[in-house]
């Protein structure tokens, strides 16, 4: 576990994207070598990847605005509506079975991967200003896909704000940011619906399991300062590449896993 934690922290501050996307899968493995109720596993690997996505996205979040790659405004007038997404999404998420979960998040991330790894990257990049009906619509949709899957929603913020004309390095900044909103929101509200269900899980808190969450924090909170540091430091026509490979990778695993379930 302690060594899923270095990849975990070092791709976070790297992409932006709170570590959820390496976290769920790892946590569902372990969790489910355990023995925890089928039922319940990834809502658990869930609920523990939002709590650890915390302080991780903190770190890089503190990290990316000192290079002035986070964008405030779009934070607070966006993440509010994302917020609204989650909260929705988290009681959604509590009524999916464990095989559904594993599909969508799957389903998601594979688009998602496409549309990176075709995307072109602008000579120069113009931000175009996002409008409210926009911002309503997309802030509340990133919300209620990223509540289920237990990521910070940059693999769909990055995306997002790249459209509207954000450098990477900048969307990766601010998608973090916002990241840190949506895992906030995602551990209290997993926190509530495995408690209000009952589920009795040795060692955890509703759906966030105590000792996973010991473990991961400092290992993964190091290793987004490193990775936030060192994505300034590559060509951006590079990094959205990256990163759609990444999620390529992500996706196919799950698919796997769907279909062994």
């Amino acid at each position: 576990m302690a060594l899923t934690a270095i990849p975990v922290g070092f791709v976070a501050g790297l992409f932006g994207i709170g570590g959820g996307l390496i976290t769920v899968p790892f946590l569902f493995y372990i969790f489910n070598s355990l023995g925890i109720d089928q039922q319940y596993v990834m809502h658990l690997a869930v609920g523990t990847s939002f709590a650890i996505i915390i302080p991780t996205s903190t770190v890089s979040v503190l990290t990316h605005h000192k290079f002035k790659a986070v964008d405030f405004d779009i934070v607070k007038s966006y993440g509010i509506f994302v917020v609204l997404g989650v909260i929705f999404g988290t009681i959604f998420a509590a009524t999916l079975k464990t095989k559904t979960l594993v599909l969508f998040f799957a389903i998601i991330i594979f688009l998602l991967s496409i549309y990176l790894l075709l995307l072109k990257e602008k000579e120069k990049n113009i931000t175009l200003k996002i409008k409210l009906h926009l911002k309503i619509i997309l802030g509340f949709l990133v919300g209620f896909i990223s509540a289920p899957m237990g990521i910070g929603g940059a693999v769909m913020n990055v995306p997002i704000l790249k459209f509207f004309g954000y450098s990477i390095n900048r969307a990766i900044g601010s998608a973090a940011a916002i990241g840190f909103l949506i895992a906030l929101f995602g551990a209290i509200g997993f926190l509530i619906t495995g408690s209000y269900l009952k589920t009795d899980i040795p060692l955890s808190i509703g759906f966030l399991n105590i000792p996973a969450f010991l473990i991961f924090i400092p290992i993964t909170t190091c290793m987004a300062r490193i990775g936030a540091r060192t994505v300034h430091t590559i060509d951006k026509n590079k990094i959205s590449k990256y990163f759609g490979f990444f999620l390529l990778i992500i996706a196919a695993k799950f698919l796997y896993e769907y279909f062994k379930l």
